[in-house]
């Protein structure tokens, strides 16, 4: 079955994230693409929901099955196509957006073409969402059609490992599945040993595999963690001292609170909380 909707490309809504195609193609043994550098001007995502097929990049040859994903760029070379004994059921998206270029490349998601998806049934969820949309309203709800269409990008850079070695993604999960935690207890003095002991690293290779993941250091992801408590606190429980504030927040020093919290929101935890009266 073949289903996908091509849409025009919109040069005056260039700060929109919007599709130039969206569709899905299942157990299809013919799909075969081949594009020179240069050829086309959009960004891709395709996935992989059943089937098997083929990736190649400079000359080398790629198996892709279920769960795995590629990424392109902008001009790039792309030469992929589907198992004829095992065809592929896969899914796509053509898109483009003025600040994509800058995002994608400053979260890491240049550097790679193969990415595998842990949790692909999510970007399922949302891909299915945007081709509906695609077809039943084209382009006529513009602001609908940009809102899914960032939500399925936001899915893919949330849930994508890059395609390298099984414990490498291994590892980029164990940081994943840690910040829960890690935003529960952060209002608790920040113990750098216990969360690399937590992940089985040292703590040198802890603080890389989150910066990798998170594109932040550990502590400054506990820092807006506590901003975020303290900011609830500010609102919640009004009773509350700005030094008591910053003492359930993680913080003694009510002062060093002050200059983080104007740094981080802009203004004083005074100036926020009268904000909201």
């Amino acid at each position: 079955m073949y289903r996908q909707v091509l849409l025009p490309t919109l040069k005056k809504h260039e700060y929109m994230i919007l599709p130039e195609s969206v569709g899905c193609y299942e157990s299809a043994k013919d799909h075969a693409v081949y594009r020179e550098a240069g050829s086309l001007d959009n960004f891709s995502i395709h996935f992989i929901l059943s089937g098997s097929g083929f990736l190649e990049i400079e000359g080398k040859q790629y198996t892709l099955h279920r769960g795995d994903a590629f990424l392109y760029f902008p001009q790039q070379e792309q030469r992929y196509y589907s198992s004829t004994e095992d065809p592929w059921s896969i899914r796509w998206v053509h898109f483009y957006g003025s600040t994509l270029h800058s995002f994608l490349s400053e979260t890491g998601f240049g550097r790679f073409i193969l990415w595998r998806l842990p949790d692909i049934a999510k970007l399922e969820k949302v891909h299915e969402k945007l081709l509906q949309e695609a077809d039943d309203n084209s382009f006529l709800q513009l602001i609908q059609l940009s809102t899914i269409t960032y939500s399925f990008l936001a899915t893919f850079t949330n849930i994508a490992v890059p395609m390298e070695s099984t414990s490498k993604q291994e590892l980029d999960l164990r940081i994943q599945a840690l910040l829960p935690k890690m935003q529960e207890k952060a209002p608790e003095p920040f113990d750098l040993e216990y969360w690399a002991k937590e992940t089985g690293v040292s703590t040198y290779y802890f603080c890389r595999l989150f910066k990798r993941v998170t594109q932040m250091t550990p502590m400054a992801f506990v820092t807006l963690c506590r901003m975020q408590w303290s900011k609830q606190l500010l609102l919640e429980e009004r009773k509350l001292t700005i030094k008591e504030i910053a003492e359930k927040s993680g913080y003694p020093n009510p002062s060093y609170f002050n200059k983080l919290f104007l740094e981080n929101e802009g203004m004083t935890p005074t100036k926020y909380r009268q904000m909201y009266v």
